[in-house]
Formats: structure tokens, C-alpha cells, sequence
């Protein structure tokens, strides 16, 4: 905690030094007058990682950003983020809502927003090293391998609110300036608050983040300085209880009245801000990064007849980043006797977890918990061949992390030494565009893993489109909740080996016909899993996946498309991996310019995937598991959707679930899709988002 206090401390002292300078600046002026900020065009990547699609951050894009048209409104926002090496802007389209609702279209849910969630398209972890093992409310999560830094001429306000049936709200807020032309600050805030459908599924996530870019005016030095808070917070029912047929029950329509296996007889709330968790999982993050570069390399400028543009090509950079990390997951079944009604089900953690409370009378509380503290220092150093192409550079480094647990045995003091390198090349001609690199775990706790990554994208013509193909290869340790210290290891005592992933990909986009094919082969060898609530298994036999997929636009007539999209995927090998063959979505929407302002696109959308026996999920470990038992066989998924944009206005209107629309017993819309064994998907959802812009 010293050596913590002693960073703060260090990095406001930072601040209080460059403030001063900062506020001393006068802003550079352009020909026409305009403050223009004096912030690098081209960011190298600084951390070596690929994006989370498994494909490195390209800059020739394989999909298109609609761009503003806002009139007097118009502001061009620069986006950067660490793995970006040219800036992006920000995304106004309206025509895919997965875009700014957190679970994307190709994973499946528990039920609830906020819930657990896994992808149906099949991927190992990509994490090497250390690794507390808690992955299944990624989605709702700011990331520190995501945070985005800004350059906006004005101070610019994005507010965002979404309300949805049963009371589901979603509040989103981001805020970004430039203090100064060579200083930016941001601040995002997410709050999620989902009582559910059924019966103990409250969730509620809260998110924050505060960024800070500071260059100085001779571009030699960069500092960004990041705080990133996440709380979530998620019910777990164990499922609904399957002794009847509730579901065609009339008696059990409110469907919170349905019993679940466990988290007793709680209602649902309505406060938004409400803390109290009875029955579930709470995962907090706190991160604090530092990175400073300077750089070394040759002077220029520009001279027009108003001012003198200060230029600066860098030949050598020196980065040091600072990280520290703050890590706590709990679940817990309480006993309480309010209006909860909880009583923990002794039966159901002894038969699934081998886990006895106290017998007679009362039942006593189940409490579970890790607790982590991360610090790592990173040095690295870039090297830039060509002044005039900042696109092309190599880098090595080097970082040393140190790591502490509070557990329920004893408290573990881990270490790793962690060497990396990278080459990022993409030409001045824009044709083509080269990345590799490599993290090695050299010494330490994790010894042994690592992270090999090779792209190569070749823009072949205007006609032909882009080609890309590359290789990765990932050897990593079992997270920690496989090894006997974890308060979560409940099996019994076993030892497991690295898992090995070779994964071959490549990806052809024709812009001539709006057509993207894309192909994924993963060789698989000591493959981790989970097989039942509990139990932690390895699977021996090396096995293979394929996946292909294609990503189609159709245009019909002068205002209607079909945005479609097709995956296939097969496994070779006796593993125990189910995946289903075939998943697609559709959309058919209308979409034009009404009057001056209004854009619109309205329609259908239409998601199935084939039926397979689908993973279970063991709501103590907050992890998915193998099954082979149940087989998962859906309703195509029916949404109707009408989304729209007046200038800095955006709203959605959407009715999601139209499938389950029946008439046994009465017209309703209670034919449930399954996520998983004993985990319904709520009927039909009306949901309305609205998100304004303001330029100040």
C-alpha cells in the first residue's frame, strides 16, 4: 500500500509540474484562424495485443464508419486507443443496436442483462500469465486494454439512457476536452441496473473511467494516465427449479413467482443504485496506469504566412508504464429472514459443491472469496527506421510484475518477468500492413507461457478488395481458480498442464460486392474445461476446430438491405467442446433520409443457431460447463426494430422476443427460448434508447 501511495503521489506531483506549462500555451493557429491542437497523427501500438476478435486493430478498414453530417453541429472527434496506430472517429451510425448494447449479438445470456454471459462462436482464453479466472461478466466491463484517449476541438457530451422491460435501465455518460491544444481529459460512466424476469436474477454493474493525455508542445514527451473502476454485481438463481412444468403453469404467469434452486423468494426492486445482494456474485476491478514516453529524433516545422508549425519525427522513444491493480470476486448465500426470505439450500451445495453447512436449525451463510493486489513496471523502447513513416517501428521490452493474494489458506506472493517484442509495419504506399509480436513469461510464477502473433493485410486493388492471413500461438497456464489455493477450488486435489492454441485466420473483404469471408482453424492441445459444477478437468487428446463464416450486404432497392451474416463451425476430435454448426443473423431494415434531418432504419432482425447441447452453468465457480445430456433447440430469435438520428439525437426503439409469442392457455409471449439447462430467456422485451450529443 506504501509503494502505491508513493505512485499517486509521484504522478500528481507530475501534474502539478506539467500544469503550469500546460496552461502557458498558446494554441497553435491555423490559415483559417482555428485553434489547431498539436497532437501526433499516428500512435504506435503499445502493448503488443490484438484486439478482442482475435485480429489485430487494422487501419484498412474492413467495415465502414458513417461519418457526421451535423451542419453547424459538425465536430470531427480523433479516437486513439493503445493498440491504434492511426485515429478513428467516433461511430454515429444507427444501424446495428449491438453497437451500443453490451452483449454482443453472437453470445448467449442467462436470462438477464447483466448476467453471465459465453460466446457461441468457439475461442480459448488469450490471457497468458497470471489469471484470477473470472471471465463471464467480461462484456459488461470497461477494459484497461480498451480505454480510448480523444482529440475534439470542443469540449464534447454524449448522454445515453435505456429503458426496458421489467425495469432494466442502463445510463451511460461520456465527457472528453482538450484542457489545453496538447492536453486531453475524458470521463465515461456506465451504470446497469437489471432486476429481471425471473426470480433472483438482480444484476448491477457500475463502471467508470478517467483518462488523461498530455503532450508537450514539442511532441517530445507523452504522459497517460488512466483510473478504471468496475463493480459488478450479479444474482445467481441456479436455474428454475424443473420437479414441474412451470412454465406452462398459468398460476406461475409473473414469472418471479417460479422457483429457483436457490436464492430463497426475493422480489424485485425498482432502485436503480440499490447495493444489497443476497444470493450471488461481486466482481470489483480498481486499475491505475501510468505510461510516460520521451522521445528522441530530428525537428522540422512548416511556415505559412500567418504561423510556424512545429514538427517532430521521432527516431528513438523510451516507455515506462506503471500499473497497479486492486482485484476482490465473492459469491455469497446469506441467510436472512427479510424480505428475502433466503435460507441456503444445505442439500444443493452438498450434492453439487460437496460443500455442508452448519447442520440443524438455521442454515448458516456460504461465503466465498479472493482477494488480489497487482503492481507491474514495464520499460520498453521503440525504434522508428523511417522518420517519415511512424507506422514502422520495432520494439522490445521488458516488465517485471509482482503479485499478492488474500485468500482463504494463506496469502501467496507471486512474480512474473515478462519479455516482449513487436514489429508493426504498415508502408507509406497504405498497401500493406505487418504485425507481429511476442510475450514470453521468462522467469517467475508463470514461467514458460506465452504469446506469438503474426497479420499480414495486403490491400490488392479498389476492386479486389483487402486479403489477410496470420498465425498466433498461445501457451498459457491454468487460471488460478485451477489451483488448490483458490477459495473456489472445490475438487479434489489434481494437477494440470499448459494449454496449447494454434490458431491459423484470415479474413477477404471485396468492397465491390460488400462482401467479408473470414476463416479460423484452432488446434487444441491439453484443452481446459470445466465438467460439471465442481470439477475441473483436462482434456488429453489434442483435437481441431474450423470455423467459417461470411458477412453479406444486400441491396434490394434504392432504400432496403439485408445485412446478413452466416458462421459454420465443426470440430474433429473427441473433446469435450459443443458448439452449434450453424449460426446466422439477419437483418432486413429501411433506410434513408426523411425530411432534412431525420436518418432512419427500421425493420426485422432474425438470429438462430443450430440445436446443441449447450453448456450448463455452475453459478459458485460463475463458470460455464460441459453437458452432453440436454439439447438446446430454439425459436429463431424475432426482433422489430426503428432506430433514428436528428442531428445530435439518437433514439431506439426496439421489441425484442417476438418469437415467443403462443396461444396455449391465452395469446402471450411465454414459448421461452433456452440459454442453457434450466435457464429461460425472458418473453417479449420492449426496450427504448435514447443518446444525445452536445457540442459545447
Amino acid at each position: 500500500m506504501k509503494t502505491y501511495i508513493g505512485h499517486i503521489v509521484l504522478t500528481v506531483c507530475l501534474l502539478a509540474t506539467t500544469l503550469p506549462e500546460v496552461l502557458a500555451q498558446e494554441p497553435v493557429i491555423n490559415p483559417r484562424g482555428r485553434p489547431m491542437p498539436n497532437v501526433p497523427r499516428n500512435l504506435p501500438n503499445t502493448n503488443g495485443r490484438p484486439n478482442t476478435n482475435g485480429r489485430p486493430q487494422s487501419d484498412t478498414t474492413l467495415s465502414s464508419v458513417e461519418r457526421r453530417e451535423y451542419a453547424d453541429d459538425s465536430l470531427r472527434v480523433e479516437v486513439y486507443t493503445f493498440t491504434s496506430v492511426r485515429p478513428t472517429i467516433l461511430d454515429t451510425s444507427i444501424g446495428d443496436y449491438t453497437s451500443r448494447f453490451p452483449i454482443p449479438a453472437t453470445h448467449i445470456y442467462l436470462g438477464n442483462n447483466g448476467s453471465a454471459t459465453r460466446s457461441l462462436l468457439f475461442s480459448t482464453p488469450r490471457t497468458i500469465g497470471w489469471d484470477p479466472g473470472f471471465h463471464t461478466l467480461d462484456v459488461y466491463k470497461l477494459r484497461l486494454d480498451q480505454v480510448r484517449f480523444y482529440n475534439t476541438p470542443k469540449p464534447f457530451t454524449e448522454l445515453g439512457y435505456t429503458l426496458a422491460s421489467g425495469q432494466e435501465q442502463i445510463i451511460d455518460i461520456l465527457h472528453t476536452q482538450n484542457v489545453r491544444p496538447f492536453w486531453n481529459v475524458s470521463f465515461q460512466y456506465r451504470l446497469l441496473g437489471a432486476p429481471g424476469t425471473f426470480r433472483n436474477q438482480r444484476n448491477n454493474h457500475r463502471s467508470y473511467q478517467i483518462a488523461s493525455w498530455y503532450q508537450s508542445p514539442n511532441k517530445r514527451y507523452n504522459n497517460y494516465f488512466v483510473i478504471l473502476n468496475n463493480k459488478l454485481q450479479a444474482g445467481e438463481s441456479g436455474g428454475i427449479k424443473n420437479d414441474q412444468d412451470y412454465l406452462n403453469n398459468p398460476d406461475f404467469e409473473p414469472r418471479v413467482l417460479i422457483p429457483t434452486n436457490i436464492g430463497g423468494s426475493s422480489s424485485i426492486g425498482n432502485n436503480l443504485f440499490s447495493n444489497e445482494l443476497i444470493t450471488g456474485r461481486r466482481h470489483k476491478e480498481f486499475n491505475v496506469l501510468l505510461r510516460q514516453q520521451y522521445d528522441f529524433g530530428r525537428k522540422d516545422s512548416i511556415v505559412t504566412d500567418s504561423t510556424v508549425i512545429p514538427l517532430f519525427y521521432p527516431r528513438v522513444r523510451f516507455e515506462h508504464t506503471f500499473r497497479y491493480g486492486n482485484y476482490s470476486y465473492l459469491y455469497q448465500d446469506i441467510y436472512s429472514t427479510g424480505r428475502t426470505n433466503n435460507k441456503p439450500d444445505s442439500a444443493y451445495y452438498a450434492a453439487n459443491y460437496g460443500i455442508r453447512l452448519k447442520p440443524g436449525g438455521e442454515p448458516d451463510s456460504l461465503m466465498l472469496k479472493d482477494d488480489w493486489r497487482e503492481f507491474s513496471n514495464d520499460f520498453s523502447v521503440y525504434q522508428f527506421p523511417d522518420a517519415n513513416n511512424l507506422q514502422q517501428y520495432i520494439k522490445a521490452g521488458l516488465e517485471l510484475q509482482l503479485i499478492q493474494g488474500h485468500l482463504k489458506v494463506e496469502n501467496p506472493s507471486l512474480y512474473n518477468i515478462i519479455a516482449h517484442g513487436e514489429y508493426r509495419n504498415r508502408t507509406k504506399n497504405q498497401k500493406w500492413d505487418i504485425n507481429a509480436f511476442g510475450r514470453l513469461h521468462t522467469a517467475g510464477t508463470n514461467s514458460g507461457d506465452y504469446h506469438a502473433f503474426i497479420s499480414l493485410q495486403r490491400l490488392l486493388s479498389k476492386d479486389l478488395g483487402t486479403l489477410q492471413v496470420g498465425f498466433e500461438n498461445i501457451n498459457r497456464s491454468p487460471s488460478f481458480i485451477y489451483d488448490r489455493r483458490s477459495s473456489f477450488y472445490l475438487d479434489a486435489p489434481k494437477s494440470f498442464s499448459k494449454e496449447n492454441t494454434a490458431h491459423f485466420f484470415g479474413s477477404y473483404f471485396l468492397p465491390k460486392f460488400a462482401v467479408q469471408l473470414n476463416g479460423d482453424y484452432y488446434f487444441v492441445t491439453n484443452y481446459l474445461y470445466l465438467n460439471g459444477f465442481r470439477s475441473l478437468a483436462q482434456e488429453n487428446a489434442i483435437f481441431n476446430l474450423l470455423r467459417v463464416s461470411a458477412k453479406k450486404t444486400f441491396r434490394l432497392k434504392r432504400f432496403w438491405n439485408i445485412y446478413s451474416e452466416v458462421y459454420l463451425q465443426q470440430k474433429a476430435g473427441g473433446a469435450a467442446v459443443n458448439v452449434p454448426l450453424f449460426y446466422t443473423r439477419n437483418r432486413l431494415a429501411y433506410e434513408g433520409r426523411l425530411f432534412r434531418n431525420l436518418n432512419l432504419s427500421t425493420g426485422i432482425e432474425v438470429r438462430y443457431h443450430s440445436p446443441y447441447k449447450a453448456d450448463d452453468y455452475s453459478p459458485v465457480l460463475g463458470q460455464f460447463f460441459y453437458q452432453d445430456t440436454n439439447t438446446i433447440a430454439n425459436r429463431p430469435e424475432l426482433h422489430a426494430f426503428v432506430h433514428m438520428r436528428i442531428r445530435t439525437f439518437r433514439a431506439y426503439v426496439r421489441m425484442e422476443n417476438l418469437n415467443t409469442a403462443s396461444f396455449q392457455s391465452g395469446f402471450g409471449f411465454n414459448h421461452h427460448n433456452f440459454a442453457a439447462p434450466r435457464y429461460p430467456l425472458p418473453g417479449m422485451v420492449f426496450r427504448f434508447g435514447i443518446f444525445w450529443t452536445f457540442v459545447n
